[in-house]
């Protein structure tokens, strides 16, 4: 049983708890009456004794550096001991050969031969074990490495022929006393081969208010050591450990002075000091040595004076060279160590859009073709790699205007700038130049001398947006055109020119129906439909509802039920609007002719990115929605809407009022925008590949009236967003 003392009064709970799990009956110093004297039971558990270490706030000095570093350090060395984990006293290990068998040690003995007899016998205080028809034999003062030979000796008065084994199986226990400033303070039973850092460990060491460098050994009232627990945690050095003996009494006395170590080490914690005192080149080598990225330049040392509280600390700045490191330090004191700086010294930076962006040393005279030599230097790591990429891949080139927009270079070899700081005024400067002049012409105006920490920044099209005439541009021409392909656009260049340049068109080509997509359009008609989407999500439900409410002769439970199937086909229509993506096409508003000349174009300047698609002539004109035959109707010249309309067979249930026309050149001609049905779109002339949409009335539900009827703006979907027939047929 473990008796413990009061814990200090600076912990934040009551007192540790100990238990110990006690063996089984036949651990007792009482001999079994079904056994001989000192005989033991082979079957025995060891005691565990479960040491709990109070969970301690922080101490007045750590408290003291929070408030003037806003660190709460830890106590060196405490790590050691702040998770004790079980502790089984270590009595069943084997000793050393010249081990002192004494009273409490047990003994197995297995004998084979003439008998098969196993044993486990308990030395007893009289220094002696009984073996039945052997007798008593005195083992007490006996060495390990002899007890065989012992044993031998005492069993052959009675046997023959027979083989002897013998080992120590349990190690006698001693009690020792642990008091003071100890996390634990009580009384422990150990192995008698224990020493004072086992009991220490047992216990959960010294209490954050304890000292680890002056712990004291007295044995029957006698000093018989101190040891200095950092020699252990910070050289492993247990030359100075002490074996314990019964009754021995490791006193753990207050901490000594102490001190702190932050800034830039890894080991930032409060030290204690040796009562001899200590300097700070000793406290560092204990925190690991002098950390590579502290500046060697200096430390700051705050001080206290104890003799005078009154008085304002001090700040003493040390140099950490051999004379700065002898330091002498005092208690209280707070050592602040600075990281290097993370300026460099003699060097230039480049960065940006460069083959090897880094630091380069500096030299005198150093100029900007110094940094960048030629061209080459501008080509990133990025580039060769894309290349590559084409013969790694065993899948297919793929879009060729995406291929070479991803590895084209767009330098701007109009700007560059040098960021220079001012040493005197602190002011950072820019200094810009005109690359081209500096690199490809070599012109001596434009490459600038360098000073050291210039930071030299190239950069592309992605950083800035350059004018038109100085940005690489790539389009895609396709379809009915001489020579299809990929083609680079000179400045200023614009679609009929690009067309005559690469040989025009083929006799097939249909001018009318030419189709230009562009990136930047797309994502602004895309980002409209969202916006439109939304705002037809509102309205289309509150009209339902409206409309509903306006209808005589139902009862509540039927508006419920029309209004919940109304609302669901609206969802329905929005989320089929919603799978439609811009293409990015916009109308080009040509003349309606079949055979349009090339300087019949709009004049447009051409983008990077953009596709020309120069479609074959249709035959074909198609009519869509309220119509008795939705199909597609023969082309022929001079036919008209409502040629179409009476081919197709307008239906009884069409909105003819809503009837409008998805032009072939990407423009929409609506009814409602004409004075009259019979002076209006029904004597429009319709082109190869126009499409006649005939909405339903209101008072007949179809899988998309419903949503017709109340989108209103349907012809600005078509004709400004850049949604084509394939996206009406899905609504």
């Amino acid at each position: 049983m473990i008796n413990t003392t009061t814990v200090p009064s600076d912990a934040t709970f009551a007192q540790p708890n100990f238990e110990q799990t006690p063996a089984s009956s036949a651990q007792s110093n009482v001999p079994s009456e079904a056994e001989p004297s000192g005989m033991q039971s082979r079957e025995q558990s060891q005691p565990v004794i479960t040491p709990q270490r109070p969970q301690y706030g922080p101490t007045l000095f750590q408290q003291f550096v929070q408030e003037n570093t806003g660190q709460l350090l830890p106590i060196y060395g405490s790590q050691f001991f702040s998770t004790p984990q079980l502790y089984a006293p270590v009595l069943n290990t084997q000793p050393p050969d010249n081990y002192i068998l004494g009273p409490g040690d047990e003994i197995q003995l297995d004998l084979t031969g003439a008998a098969n007899l196993q044993y486990t016998f308990r030395i007893d205080p009289d220094g002696r074990v009984t073996i039945p028809t052997v007798g008593p034999i005195t083992l007490a003062g006996v060495r390990a490495a002899d007890l065989e030979r012992v044993l031998r000796q005492h069993m052959a008065k009675v046997y023959t022929n027979f083989q002897l084994a013998a080992k120590i199986a349990r190690l006698r226990a001693i009690q020792v006393y642990l008091v003071g400033h100890a996390a634990a303070p009580g009384t422990y039973t150990l192995s008698n081969l224990s020493t004072v850092i086992n009991a220490l460990f047992a216990s959960g060491g010294p209490a954050p208010t304890g000292t680890m460098r002056a712990i004291e050994v007295r044995r029957q009232g006698k000093r018989i050591g101190r040891i200095d627990l950092y020699d252990f945690i910070t050289r492993g050095d247990t030359s100075k450990d002490i074996t314990l003996q019964p009754g021995d009494v490791i006193t753990i006395p207050p901490v000594g002075p102490q001190v702190a170590l932050t800034g830039a080490v890894d080991s930032a914690a409060i030290y204690e000091l040796p009562h001899t005192g200590g300097t700070l080149g000793e406290v560092i080598e204990l925190a690991g040595g002098l950390p590579a990225l502290a500046s060697p330049q200096k430390a700051i040392i705050e001080r206290i004076d104890a003799k005078d509280p009154q008085a304002p600390r001090r700040v003493i700045v040390v140099a950490l060279d051999a004379n700065g490191l002898k330091t002498p330090l005092k208690d209280g004191d707070i050592i602040r160590l600075f990281a290097l700086q993370p300026a460099f010294g003699e060097t230039v930076t480049l960065q940006g859009h460069v083959a090897s962006p880094l630091r380069y040393a500096w030299f005198p005279g150093m100029r900007i073709l110094d940094l960048i030599p030629d061209a080459q230097a501008l080509i990133k790591p990025d580039y060769y790699r894309q290349l590559n990429q084409r013969v790694m891949t065993l899948k297919p080139a793929g879009d060729p205007l995406n291929q070479i927009r991803v590895e084209h270079l767009s330098i701007n070899w109009d700007y560059a700038v040098i960021e220079r700081l001012d040493r005197q005024t602190l002011r950072k400067r820019l200094i810009p130049f005109n690359l081209g002049k500096a690199v490809l012409q070599r012109d001596p105006a434009h490459n600038l001398p360098l000073e050291p920490g210039d930071v030299v920044t190239v950069f592309d099209h992605k950083d800035m947006t350059l004018p038109l005439r100085r940005r690489s541009r790539f389009v895609l021409v396709e379809g009915e055109v001489a020579a299809p392909g990929l083609y680079e656009v000179a400045p200023d260049e614009t679609l009929p020119q690009l067309l005559a340049r690469i040989g025009g068109v083929t006799p097939q080509a249909y001018l009318y129906g030419l189709a230009i997509t562009r990136e930047s359009v797309r994502q602004q008609q895309q980002a409209n439909l969202d916006k439109l989407i939304t705002q037809l999500e509102r309205s289309l439900f509150d009209q339902s509802g409206e409309t509903l409410s306006n209808v005589a002769g139902l009862t509540s439970e039927q508006v419920k039920i029309l209004r919940d199937q109304q609302r669901n086909t609206a969802k329905r229509q929005l989320d089929l609007l919603r799978q439609q993506k811009s293409s990015g096409r916009f109308a080009l508003h040509l003349k309606p002719e079949i055979d349009l000349p090339l300087d019949a174009l709009p004049s447009i300047t051409l983008e990077d990115g953009d596709r020309i698609v120069v479609p074959p002539r249709p035959s074909f004109v198609a009519v869509f929605g309220a119509v008795r035959n939705e199909n597609a109707l023969v082309w022929r010249e001079g036919i008209t809407v409502g040629d179409a309309l009476r081919l197709a067979g307008v239906s009884d249930d069409a909105e003819t009022a809503e009837i409008f026309v998805l032009r072939a050149d990407g423009t929409v001609v609506a009814n409602r925008d004409r004075s009259s049905w019979f002076a209006g779109i029904q004597g429009e002339l319709l082109m190869p590949g126009d499409t006649v949409v005939v909405p339903f009335k209101a008072d007949r539900e179809t899988k998309w009236s419903f949503f017709m009827r109340n989108l209103k703006d349907i012809t600005q979907i078509f004709s400004n967003l850049g949604l084509g027939l394939a996206a009406l047929n899905s609504l």
